[in-house]
């Protein structure tokens, strides 16, 4: 069986917390729901350990629908979803910036 193939490099881990379904990141301690504190990975090892992380935390219940999504880094080094999908899912189920988590959060790419 062949490998997945792995979206363009950089990438960060996206998914939904099964309880909250909130839209949470991957860091190296876990999930947060802060896009700012992503866990950025720049070579196909770290994104291939990723994939088997999201597959494991999956399998245990912590989260559904995790996928590698591919980023630019900003000016700040911030990622930024390059696909409109992932942009308009990290930045909150409103377009109002002065509610929900869009203003808890400085969201990358929409600053």
């Amino acid at each position: 069986m062949a490998a997945p193939k792995l979206p363009p490099l950089p990438v960060i881990l996206l998914a939904n917390d099964l309880l909250e379904g909130e839209v949470v990141f991957r860091t190296r301690a876990g999930w947060t729901r802060d896009p700012r504190a992503a866990l950025v990975v720049h070579d196909t090892e770290g994104a291939e350990r990723l994939d088997t992380e999201a597959k494991a935390a999956m399998a245990r219940n912590e989260v559904v629908d995790a996928y590698l999504v591919d980023v630019a880094l900003d000016a700040d080094g911030l990622p930024v979803p390059r696909h409109f999908r992932e942009r308009f899912k990290i930045s909150g189920p409103s377009n109002r910036p002065d509610l929900g988590k869009q203003a808890e959060y400085a969201v990358p790419g929409k600053r």
